[in-house]
């Protein structure tokens, strides 16, 4: 496997933005159940990224950066919770690794990161969901998520093409 690297960061610069958004957009594309349904353009995401941005800026989410031999390979981001009584927990949404570099352990090596990171920060349970249909669940179960729950028919990814949306959860 190559060196991976997984870091926080708390600040998007314009060159940053720029290597988020064509990663976000080239795993749209490839298939990755990351908010979207292919096709998209960057001009489809970078809204929605944009508003990652702000609120990473706010302080309310934390990026985990992945850098292969220092070039981004892909991200997550750790969505804090505002409340005093759940300042423990976190979600972690938008999970990807570019897909020129999958297939590698990658993945893993992000997911393991994101827990360093969470755990750093005081963090001790994690929440992620996942659309059904696509195996990913058995990915997380691996990294000792378990289910806990899931939305049937949440997620429609086309007309009659409806997908629960699974829960999972981790305590780190």
């Amino acid at each position: 496997m190559p060196h991976a690297e997984v870091t926080a960061q708390s600040t998007v610069d314009e060159p940053l933005r720029a290597q988020l958004l064509a990663c976000w957009t080239d795993v749209s594309n490839a298939g990755g159940a990351v908010g979207f349904v292919p096709p998209v353009t960057a001009e489809d995401v970078a809204p929605v990224l944009d508003a990652v941005v702000d609120r990473v800026r706010a302080g309310r989410e934390v990026l985990a950066l992945l850098r292969v031999d220092g070039e981004l390979a892909g991200f997550a981001v750790l969505s804090l919770s505002m409340s005093p009584l759940r300042r423990h927990w976190a979600t972690v949404l938008r999970v990807q690794v570019h897909p020129d570099r999958q297939g590698q352990g990658l993945g893993r090596a992000l997911m393991t990161g994101v827990h360093d990171v969470a755990r750093a920060r005081g963090l001790e349970f994690l929440h992620l969901t996942v659309r059904g249909g696509t195996g990913i669940e058995a990915f997380y179960q691996g990294l000792g998520y378990r289910e806990f729950g899931r939305m049937p028919g949440a997620i429609r990814v086309a007309p009659g093409d409806d997908r629960d949306e699974l829960h999972l959860t981790c305590r780190l």
